[in-house]
Protein backbone atom coordinates (compact mmCIF):
# COMPACT_ATOMS: atom_id res chain seq x y z
CA UNK A 1 0.00 0.00 0.00
CA UNK A 2 1.26 3.44 -0.97
CA UNK A 3 2.22 5.44 2.39
CA UNK A 4 -0.20 7.82 3.86
CA UNK A 5 0.81 11.36 3.14
CA UNK A 6 1.36 13.32 5.97
CA UNK A 7 1.64 17.34 6.62
CA UNK A 8 4.88 18.80 8.23
CA UNK A 9 5.76 21.91 8.82
CA UNK A 10 7.71 24.35 6.73
CA UNK A 11 10.16 26.18 9.23
CA UNK A 12 11.83 28.22 6.57
CA UNK A 13 8.47 29.20 5.24
CA UNK A 14 5.91 29.08 7.53
CA UNK A 15 3.70 26.91 5.96
CA UNK A 16 2.18 23.66 5.69
CA UNK A 17 2.78 20.99 3.02
CA UNK A 18 0.78 17.94 2.86
CA UNK A 19 1.88 16.57 -0.28
CA UNK A 20 5.39 16.25 1.27
CA UNK A 21 6.31 13.18 2.36
CA UNK A 22 9.56 12.76 4.20
CA UNK A 23 12.62 10.32 4.18
CA UNK A 24 12.42 7.23 7.01
CA UNK A 25 16.07 7.14 8.18
CA UNK A 26 17.98 5.41 10.95
CA UNK A 27 19.64 6.48 13.79
CA UNK A 28 23.00 5.59 12.19
CA UNK A 29 22.01 7.00 8.35
CA UNK A 30 21.12 10.33 10.30
CA UNK A 31 24.17 10.91 12.34
CA UNK A 32 26.25 10.06 9.09
CA UNK A 33 24.23 12.63 7.23
CA UNK A 34 24.64 14.98 9.94
CA UNK A 35 28.54 14.69 10.42
CA UNK A 36 29.02 14.94 6.31
CA UNK A 37 26.76 17.89 5.92
CA UNK A 38 28.46 19.62 8.83
CA UNK A 39 32.38 18.73 7.35
CA UNK A 40 31.04 19.92 4.07
CA UNK A 41 29.88 23.56 5.34
CA UNK A 42 33.18 23.49 7.38
CA UNK A 43 34.71 23.28 4.28
CA UNK A 44 32.72 25.86 2.35
CA UNK A 45 33.05 28.64 4.75
CA UNK A 46 36.66 27.88 5.04
CA UNK A 47 36.70 28.36 1.05
CA UNK A 48 34.90 31.00 0.44
CA UNK A 49 36.57 33.29 3.40
CA UNK A 50 40.05 32.48 2.59
CA UNK A 51 40.87 34.83 -0.01
CA UNK A 52 44.45 33.57 -0.81
CA UNK A 53 43.41 29.90 -0.94
CA UNK A 54 44.31 28.73 -4.53
CA UNK A 55 41.31 28.71 -7.22
CA UNK A 56 40.39 26.19 -10.48
CA UNK A 57 40.68 27.66 -13.13
CA UNK A 58 37.81 29.20 -14.79
CA UNK A 59 36.46 28.85 -18.25
CA UNK A 60 34.80 30.72 -20.49
CA UNK A 61 31.77 28.45 -21.50
CA UNK A 62 31.55 27.87 -25.62
CA UNK A 63 27.39 27.72 -26.18
CA UNK A 64 26.00 30.47 -26.75
CA UNK A 65 22.31 30.50 -26.10
CA UNK A 66 20.82 33.17 -28.36
CA UNK A 67 22.20 31.38 -31.59
CA UNK A 68 19.80 28.37 -30.68
CA UNK A 69 16.55 31.55 -30.66
CA UNK A 70 17.56 33.93 -32.96
CA UNK A 71 15.87 37.10 -32.15
CA UNK A 72 12.72 37.94 -34.49
CA UNK A 73 11.50 41.21 -35.20
CA UNK A 74 8.09 41.67 -33.29
CA UNK A 75 5.09 41.61 -35.19
CA UNK A 76 2.78 42.66 -32.78
CA UNK A 77 0.70 39.48 -31.38
CA UNK A 78 0.39 39.99 -27.38
CA UNK A 79 0.83 36.84 -25.21
CA UNK A 80 -0.10 36.97 -22.00
CA UNK A 81 2.17 34.66 -19.58
CA UNK A 82 0.45 32.25 -16.41
CA UNK A 83 2.97 30.56 -13.99
CA UNK A 84 5.62 32.31 -15.42
CA UNK A 85 8.18 31.19 -13.09
CA UNK A 86 11.68 32.31 -14.09
CA UNK A 87 10.79 33.35 -17.36
CA UNK A 88 11.42 30.41 -19.81
CA UNK A 89 8.17 31.00 -21.88
CA UNK A 90 8.12 34.36 -21.84
CA UNK A 91 11.68 34.99 -22.50
CA UNK A 92 10.96 32.27 -25.50
CA UNK A 93 8.23 33.85 -26.80
CA UNK A 94 10.08 37.86 -26.71
CA UNK A 95 12.36 35.97 -28.92
CA UNK A 96 9.73 34.75 -31.02
CA UNK A 97 8.53 38.54 -31.59
CA UNK A 98 5.55 37.95 -29.14
CA UNK A 99 4.62 41.68 -27.31
CA UNK A 100 4.42 40.99 -23.55
CA UNK A 101 1.00 41.47 -21.36
CA UNK A 102 2.12 40.54 -18.08
CA UNK A 103 3.01 37.92 -16.46
CA UNK A 104 1.42 36.08 -13.24
CA UNK A 105 3.34 33.83 -10.52
CA UNK A 106 2.94 33.27 -7.28
CA UNK A 107 6.43 33.26 -5.98
CA UNK A 108 7.78 36.73 -5.00
CA UNK A 109 11.46 35.67 -6.12
CA UNK A 110 10.18 34.81 -9.85
CA UNK A 111 8.96 38.53 -9.92
CA UNK A 112 11.79 39.98 -8.95
CA UNK A 113 13.60 37.52 -11.96
CA UNK A 114 11.16 38.99 -14.54
CA UNK A 115 11.99 42.27 -12.87
CA UNK A 116 15.24 42.10 -13.08
CA UNK A 117 15.86 40.87 -16.19
CA UNK A 118 12.82 43.08 -18.03
CA UNK A 119 12.59 46.42 -15.87
CA UNK A 120 9.70 47.17 -18.89
CA UNK A 121 7.04 44.40 -17.90
CA UNK A 122 3.90 44.19 -16.54
CA UNK A 123 4.32 41.72 -13.54
CA UNK A 124 2.52 40.61 -10.97
CA UNK A 125 4.27 37.62 -8.02
CA UNK A 126 3.37 36.52 -5.08
CA UNK A 127 -0.24 37.13 -3.64
CA UNK A 128 -0.82 39.61 -6.81
CA UNK A 129 -0.02 36.86 -8.61
CA UNK A 130 -2.22 34.67 -7.72
CA UNK A 131 -3.87 33.06 -10.98
CA UNK A 132 -7.22 32.01 -8.99
CA UNK A 133 -7.81 35.60 -7.94
CA UNK A 134 -7.88 36.56 -11.36
CA UNK A 135 -11.30 37.83 -13.77
CA UNK A 136 -9.71 37.36 -17.37
CA UNK A 137 -13.04 38.41 -19.36
CA UNK A 138 -11.47 42.05 -19.66
CA UNK A 139 -8.50 40.70 -22.01
CA UNK A 140 -11.25 39.33 -24.08
CA UNK A 141 -10.26 40.20 -27.73
CA UNK A 142 -6.99 41.73 -26.81
CA UNK A 143 -4.91 38.48 -26.54
CA UNK A 144 -3.25 36.15 -29.31
CA UNK A 145 -1.57 34.07 -26.85
CA UNK A 146 -2.01 32.94 -23.41
CA UNK A 147 0.84 30.66 -22.53
CA UNK A 148 2.25 28.67 -19.29
CA UNK A 149 3.33 25.84 -17.45
CA UNK A 150 1.21 25.02 -14.87
CA UNK A 151 3.05 23.38 -11.77
CA UNK A 152 4.30 19.98 -12.90
CA UNK A 153 4.46 18.58 -9.33
CA UNK A 154 1.26 16.86 -9.42
CA UNK A 155 1.97 15.02 -12.77
CA UNK A 156 5.75 14.61 -11.80
CA UNK A 157 7.54 11.35 -10.19
CA UNK A 158 9.53 13.68 -7.50
CA UNK A 159 6.41 15.56 -7.35
CA UNK A 160 4.54 11.96 -5.92
CA UNK A 161 1.79 12.13 -8.82
CA UNK A 162 -1.05 12.93 -6.87
CA UNK A 163 -2.36 14.14 -9.64
CA UNK A 164 -6.22 16.21 -9.08
CA UNK A 165 -5.59 15.39 -5.62
CA UNK A 166 -2.31 17.48 -5.26
CA UNK A 167 -3.15 21.30 -3.79
CA UNK A 168 -0.75 22.63 -6.28
CA UNK A 169 -2.39 21.55 -9.23
CA UNK A 170 -3.32 24.27 -11.32
CA UNK A 171 -4.87 22.70 -14.88
CA UNK A 172 -8.31 23.89 -13.85
CA UNK A 173 -7.07 27.50 -13.75
CA UNK A 174 -5.17 27.36 -17.16
CA UNK A 175 -8.57 26.01 -18.44
CA UNK A 176 -10.82 28.61 -16.86
CA UNK A 177 -8.13 31.65 -17.77
CA UNK A 178 -8.25 30.43 -21.54
CA UNK A 179 -12.18 30.15 -21.83
CA UNK A 180 -12.77 33.53 -19.92
CA UNK A 181 -9.99 35.26 -22.11
CA UNK A 182 -10.68 33.97 -25.21
CA UNK A 183 -7.38 34.11 -26.97
CA UNK A 184 -6.73 33.52 -30.35
CA UNK A 185 -4.47 30.25 -29.42
CA UNK A 186 -2.66 28.96 -25.81
CA UNK A 187 0.18 26.86 -25.00
CA UNK A 188 0.55 24.80 -22.06
CA UNK A 189 3.40 23.14 -21.07
CA UNK A 190 4.18 20.03 -18.36
CA UNK A 191 6.07 17.38 -18.14
CA UNK A 192 5.93 13.95 -20.30
CA UNK A 193 4.77 12.00 -17.75
CA UNK A 194 1.25 14.07 -17.99
CA UNK A 195 0.75 12.91 -21.59
CA UNK A 196 1.27 9.07 -20.03
CA UNK A 197 -1.87 6.34 -19.11
CA UNK A 198 -1.67 6.84 -15.91
CA UNK A 199 -3.50 10.70 -16.21
CA UNK A 200 -5.30 10.02 -19.13
CA UNK A 201 -8.89 10.18 -18.23
CA UNK A 202 -8.42 13.34 -15.90
CA UNK A 203 -6.29 14.85 -18.37
CA UNK A 204 -9.28 14.25 -20.99
CA UNK A 205 -11.42 15.20 -18.38
CA UNK A 206 -10.70 17.84 -16.79
CA UNK A 207 -8.04 20.04 -19.47
CA UNK A 208 -8.71 18.90 -23.07
CA UNK A 209 -12.54 17.88 -23.41
CA UNK A 210 -13.14 21.76 -21.41
CA UNK A 211 -10.76 23.76 -24.11
CA UNK A 212 -12.02 21.13 -26.71
CA UNK A 213 -15.18 23.60 -27.06
CA UNK A 214 -14.05 26.35 -28.32
CA UNK A 215 -9.99 25.46 -29.46
CA UNK A 216 -8.56 22.75 -32.17
CA UNK A 217 -5.58 21.31 -29.83
CA UNK A 218 -2.62 19.52 -30.54
CA UNK A 219 -0.67 17.62 -27.31
CA UNK A 220 2.86 17.03 -28.59
CA UNK A 221 6.32 15.90 -26.61
CA UNK A 222 9.26 18.03 -27.50
CA UNK A 223 12.96 16.81 -26.18
CA UNK A 224 15.55 19.94 -25.30
CA UNK A 225 18.74 18.14 -26.65
CA UNK A 226 16.56 18.29 -29.82
CA UNK A 227 16.74 22.22 -29.91
CA UNK A 228 20.55 22.46 -28.90
CA UNK A 229 19.92 22.65 -24.82
CA UNK A 230 22.69 20.20 -23.30
CA UNK A 231 20.24 18.25 -21.09
CA UNK A 232 17.83 15.20 -21.06
CA UNK A 233 14.38 17.05 -20.80
CA UNK A 234 11.19 15.64 -22.01
CA UNK A 235 8.24 18.24 -22.09
CA UNK A 236 4.32 17.70 -23.14
CA UNK A 237 2.97 20.78 -25.05
CA UNK A 238 -0.70 21.79 -25.70
CA UNK A 239 -1.23 23.79 -28.24
CA UNK A 240 -4.54 25.51 -29.23
CA UNK A 241 -6.04 27.54 -31.75
CA UNK A 242 -9.75 28.68 -32.18
CA UNK A 243 -9.31 29.34 -36.02
CA UNK A 244 -9.31 25.82 -37.97
CA UNK A 245 -7.27 27.80 -40.61
CA UNK A 246 -4.89 28.55 -37.81
CA UNK A 247 -5.03 25.06 -36.88
CA UNK A 248 -4.40 23.59 -40.40
CA UNK A 249 -1.35 25.63 -40.82
CA UNK A 250 0.28 24.75 -37.26
CA UNK A 251 3.48 22.32 -37.53
CA UNK A 252 5.21 20.80 -34.29
CA UNK A 253 8.16 22.07 -34.47
CA UNK A 254 11.38 19.77 -36.04
CA UNK A 255 14.62 19.37 -34.39
CA UNK A 256 17.38 21.68 -34.96
CA UNK A 257 19.74 19.42 -33.59
CA UNK A 258 20.76 16.16 -32.98
CA UNK A 259 23.20 14.46 -29.78
CA UNK A 260 23.36 10.78 -31.23
CA UNK A 261 27.21 11.68 -30.85
CA UNK A 262 26.57 11.42 -27.12
CA UNK A 263 25.00 8.57 -26.35
CA UNK A 264 25.72 7.31 -23.10
CA UNK A 265 28.09 10.04 -22.87
CA UNK A 266 30.87 8.84 -25.13
CA UNK A 267 31.89 11.03 -27.73
CA UNK A 268 31.58 9.04 -31.24
CA UNK A 269 31.21 9.89 -34.80
CA UNK A 270 27.36 11.86 -35.85
CA UNK A 271 25.49 8.68 -37.75
CA UNK A 272 22.81 11.56 -39.03
CA UNK A 273 22.98 14.63 -41.27
CA UNK A 274 21.04 17.46 -41.80
CA UNK A 275 21.11 18.92 -38.36
CA UNK A 276 24.02 20.82 -36.00
CA UNK A 277 25.22 18.75 -33.05
CA UNK A 278 23.72 19.13 -29.78
CA UNK A 279 27.04 20.25 -26.94
CA UNK A 280 27.56 17.94 -24.88
CA UNK A 281 28.04 19.59 -20.70
CA UNK A 282 31.71 19.72 -20.70
CA UNK A 283 31.85 21.57 -23.96
CA UNK A 284 29.30 23.70 -23.55
CA UNK A 285 30.68 25.00 -19.92
CA UNK A 286 34.00 25.09 -21.85
CA UNK A 287 35.31 22.66 -19.70
CA UNK A 288 38.79 20.88 -21.11
CA UNK A 289 38.03 17.83 -23.27
CA UNK A 290 38.67 14.23 -21.49
CA UNK A 291 37.03 12.14 -24.02
CA UNK A 292 33.59 12.18 -22.73
CA UNK A 293 31.18 14.52 -22.64
CA UNK A 294 27.24 13.74 -23.28
CA UNK A 295 24.33 15.35 -21.79
CA UNK A 296 23.25 16.71 -18.43
CA UNK A 297 21.11 14.56 -16.75
CA UNK A 298 17.38 16.04 -16.16
CA UNK A 299 17.91 19.12 -13.87
CA UNK A 300 15.54 19.27 -11.00
CA UNK A 301 14.20 22.10 -9.16
CA UNK A 302 15.15 22.57 -5.89
CA UNK A 303 11.45 24.03 -4.81
CA UNK A 304 10.00 20.26 -5.16
CA UNK A 305 10.79 19.95 -1.30
CA UNK A 306 10.02 21.48 1.78
CA UNK A 307 13.76 21.87 2.45
CA UNK A 308 16.37 24.37 1.41
CA UNK A 309 18.57 22.49 -0.84
CA UNK A 310 21.72 23.78 -3.54
CA UNK A 311 21.67 20.18 -5.11
CA UNK A 312 20.47 19.75 -8.52
CA UNK A 313 20.59 15.98 -8.61
CA UNK A 314 17.74 14.09 -9.61
CA UNK A 315 18.37 10.47 -9.33
CA UNK A 316 21.65 7.13 -8.54
CA UNK A 317 21.46 7.18 -12.75
CA UNK A 318 22.03 11.03 -12.51
CA UNK A 319 24.63 10.83 -9.89
CA UNK A 320 26.62 8.01 -12.28
CA UNK A 321 26.14 10.46 -15.37
CA UNK A 322 27.44 13.51 -13.75
CA UNK A 323 30.28 11.61 -12.35
CA UNK A 324 31.25 10.20 -15.74
CA UNK A 325 30.79 13.78 -17.00
CA UNK A 326 33.92 14.96 -13.97
CA UNK A 327 30.98 17.54 -12.68
CA UNK A 328 29.72 17.49 -8.93
CA UNK A 329 25.94 18.39 -8.92
CA UNK A 330 25.65 18.75 -5.03
CA UNK A 331 26.59 22.66 -3.56
CA UNK A 332 26.07 24.48 -6.65
CA UNK A 333 27.96 28.25 -5.56
CA UNK A 334 26.35 31.26 -6.62
CA UNK A 335 28.99 32.81 -8.70
CA UNK A 336 31.61 30.86 -10.80
CA UNK A 337 34.37 32.72 -9.15
CA UNK A 338 32.86 30.92 -5.62
CA UNK A 339 32.56 27.67 -7.77
CA UNK A 340 36.01 27.55 -8.66
CA UNK A 341 37.16 28.26 -4.75
CA UNK A 342 35.79 25.51 -3.77
CA UNK A 343 37.05 22.38 -5.41
CA UNK A 344 35.52 19.55 -4.68
CA UNK A 345 37.19 16.79 -2.93
CA UNK A 346 36.92 14.47 -5.58
CA UNK A 347 38.19 16.89 -8.51
CA UNK A 348 35.12 17.28 -10.09
CA UNK A 349 34.29 20.54 -11.40
CA UNK A 350 31.72 22.41 -9.24
CA UNK A 351 29.02 24.00 -10.69
CA UNK A 352 27.44 27.81 -10.48
CA UNK A 353 24.01 29.10 -10.75
CA UNK A 354 25.32 30.77 -14.34
CA UNK A 355 26.61 26.91 -15.09
CA UNK A 356 22.59 25.48 -14.69
CA UNK A 357 21.07 28.08 -16.03
CA UNK A 358 22.92 27.82 -19.20
CA UNK A 359 22.45 24.03 -19.04
CA UNK A 360 18.77 24.75 -19.20
CA UNK A 361 18.80 26.98 -21.73
CA UNK A 362 19.47 30.74 -20.57
CA UNK A 363 21.38 33.11 -21.91
CA UNK A 364 24.30 34.59 -19.78
CA UNK A 365 22.92 38.11 -19.68
CA UNK A 366 19.59 36.24 -17.86
CA UNK A 367 20.07 36.80 -14.07
CA UNK A 368 18.51 35.39 -11.43
CA UNK A 369 18.72 36.69 -8.21
CA UNK A 370 18.56 35.48 -4.46
CA UNK A 371 19.41 32.68 -2.70
CA UNK A 372 21.14 30.34 -4.69
CA UNK A 373 17.90 27.17 -4.06
CA UNK A 374 15.34 29.71 -5.24
CA UNK A 375 17.80 30.70 -8.36
CA UNK A 376 17.75 26.60 -8.78
CA UNK A 377 14.68 26.03 -8.07
CA UNK A 378 13.39 28.41 -10.76
CA UNK A 379 16.12 27.23 -13.11
CA UNK A 380 14.75 23.74 -12.62
CA UNK A 381 11.01 24.24 -12.85
CA UNK A 382 11.32 26.23 -16.36
CA UNK A 383 10.62 25.60 -20.30
CA UNK A 384 13.79 25.55 -21.69
CA UNK A 385 13.60 29.17 -23.73
CA UNK A 386 14.83 28.00 -26.85
CA UNK A 387 12.03 25.11 -26.69
CA UNK A 388 9.70 27.76 -26.10
CA UNK A 389 11.22 29.78 -28.70
CA UNK A 390 10.10 27.13 -31.75
CA UNK A 391 7.41 26.77 -30.32
CA UNK A 392 6.38 30.20 -29.99
CA UNK A 393 7.51 30.88 -33.31
CA UNK A 394 5.44 27.93 -35.15
CA UNK A 395 2.58 29.38 -33.77
CA UNK A 396 3.18 33.18 -35.02
CA UNK A 397 3.25 31.57 -38.01
CA UNK A 398 0.40 29.11 -37.58
CA UNK A 399 -1.37 32.86 -36.58
CA UNK A 400 -0.37 34.30 -39.81
CA UNK A 401 3.37 35.73 -39.32
CA UNK A 402 5.44 35.25 -42.21
CA UNK A 403 9.17 35.89 -42.23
Amino acid sequence: MPEPSRTIYDHAGGTSVSWYRSRELSAEAREEFRVSSLRARTAKLKALSDVAAPVQEQFEPRLKINELMPGISSHGLPALSLFSGGGGLDLGFERGGFGHVASHDTLEIAGETLRANRPDWTVFSGADGDVKKFNWKPYRGELAVIHGGPPCQPFSTAGRQRGSEDERNMLPEFVRAVNEAKPLAFVAENVAALAGPKFAQYLQQAFIGPLARQYHVTMFVLNAQDFGVPQVRRRVFFVGFRRVTDHRRFEIPQPTHRSDHLKRGTLGPLSLTGARPTMGVREALGLPPTGVDGLAPTIRSTLTGPRHTTSILNSASGQRVWAELGIWPNGVARSRAAAARFPTRTGDRRLAVADCALLQGFPSSWAFPGPVYKALGQIGNSVAPPVGYHVAVAVAQALGVRD
